[in-house]
C-alpha cells in the first residue's frame, strides 16, 4: 500500500490521481494540498506516531510531494513515539533544505518503508529534451542557459536553489529558501530589458526521491507577467505539472519554454 506524505500546491493530487489504487493521503499540518482531502493530518511532533500508525495499516511505501514549510518544533506538543527523534529533528533543522530532507527519508527509510519519487510514480512528469512551444531559443539565450547550469552545479552544491535568473551572461537573481515563485516576483522590475531567464535544475548529488524540482503553469505565467524572455529546465531532472497548459500559456505569451539537454 502506497501513502503519499503531501504538501502545499496542485502536485500532491496529480500524484493521487495517477495511481491504480488510492493511496493514503497525510497531511502535514498548516501545508494543505489543492484540492485533495487527507485521510491523516499529522504534526512534526506526531511524525513517530504517524510511522506506527502507517505500519499498523499495511503501508508498505511512501512519497513526499508538495511543498513544505520549513516546521518549528514545539517541545510541549511532542508524543512518546516521537520524543526519541527529537535529536534527528534538531539536526534537520540546522541543515539546509537537501540535508534536511534527507534526515527524514533516512526516518522513513530505517523505520522499514520504501521511499518513492513522484518520478517513479508518474514518469510522464519528467521532462523529456526539446522546445516545447513556438519560441525558439537564440544564441543568446542558449549562453545563458549554458551560465545558469555553471551556477546552480555550483551553488548548488552549498545546498541553496534550484533555480536562477541570467541576463547577458551573467546571474542576476539566485532562488533562496523562499522558493521560486519569489524569485520571479523579485526580478520582474529587471527581466524585460534584460531579456531574462529563469533556468531551473537540481542541485549536484540531490536526493531524487524527495525534492526534485518542479515548474507547472503558474510558474510560466508569473515569469511572462514579470517579463522574462524563456524559461530553460534540464531534460531528464525536472518535473512539469500539466505540460499541455505550460505550452499554451508560453505561447500566448510569448516567451520560450526550453527542456535543455545538456550536462
Amino acid at each position: 500500500m502506497l501513502a503519499l506524505i503531501v504538501g502545499t500546491g496542485q502536485m500532491p493530487k496529480v500524484v493521487a490521481d495517477a495511481q491504480d489504487s488510492p493511496p493514503l493521503i497525510c497531511v502535514l499540518q498548516g501545508n494543505a494540498p489543492d484540492r485533495l482531502v487527507p485521510d491523516l493530518t499529522f504534526r512534526l511532533e506526531t511524525l513517530g506516531s504517524l510511522l506506527v500508525d502507517l505500519g499498523a495499516r499495511g503501508v508498505t511505501d511512501v512519497c513526499f510531494v508538495g511543498g513544505i514549510a520549513r516546521p518549528v518544533l514545539d517541545p510541549d506538543a511532542l508524543d512518546a513515539e516521537t520524543a526519541p527523534l527529537v535529536p534527528l529533528f534538531q539536526q534537520a533543522l540546522k541543515q539546509g533544505d537537501d540535508g534536511a530532507l534527507r534526515i527524514v527519508l533516512d526516518i522513513f527509510e530505517k523505520t522499514g518503508f520504501a521511499v518513492r519519487g513522484v518520478e517513479d510514480l508518474v514518469p510522464s512528469l519528467l521532462a523529456t529534451g526539446g522546445v516545447y512551444g513556438d519560441a525558439w531559443p537564440d544564441a543568446r539565450m542558449r549562453r545563458d542557459a549554458e551560465v545558469g547550469a555553471a551556477h546552480i552545479a555550483s551553488e548548488g552544491a552549498r545546498d541553496i536553489g534550484q533555480a536562477c535568473v541570467v541576463a547577458g551572461g551573467k546571474v542576476i537573481g539566485m532562488e533562496d529558501a523562499a522558493g521560486t515563485d519569489a524569485l520571479i516576483a523579485r526580478m520582474g522590475g529587471t527581466s524585460k530589458d534584460a531579456r531574462a531567464i529563469l533556468f531551473k535544475a537540481p542541485k549536484p548529488k540531490q536526493e531524487r526521491r524527495i525534492d526534485l524540482p518542479t515548474i507547472g503553469p503558474d510558474t510560466v505565467a508569473a515569469a511572462a507577467k514579470a517579463g522574462f524572455a524563456g524559461i530553460v529546465i534540464d531534460a531528464g531532472d525536472v518535473l512539469v505539472l500539466d505540460h499541455a497548459a505550460c505550452v499554451a500559456l508560453a505561447d500566448r505569451h510569448g516567451i520560450v519554454l526550453w527542456a535543455r539537454t545538456g550536462d
